[in-house]
């Protein structure tokens, strides 16, 4: 049986910039992977309280009467 050799100075630098090189291949690659996916979650996120909010505002009383009154000033006109 061999005795394992400790790993020299050379060795070891060698392996550090071989991992530094395929990492920086990777990031100039893909800089932005999953950057996109949060993005479309903020963006579902704000539409779904925007559309919520809408929702609110078109159920008031006051809001469906003016609509009401606006529709039938457009048939009215015509």
């Amino acid at each position: 049986m061999s005795k394992l050799q400790p790993e020299s100075i050379k060795d070891r630098v060698h392996r550090a910039m071989c991992l530094l090189d395929a990492r920086a291949k990777l990031v100039a690659r893909e800089p932005e992977a999953g950057l996109a996916t949060a993005e479309y979650a903020v963006v579902m996120i704000a539409a779904t309280g925007f559309a919520g909010l809408l929702v609110a505002i078109l159920k008031s009383s006051a809001v469906r009467t003016m609509l009401t009154n606006i529709v039938k000033t457009a048939l009215s006109v015509a």
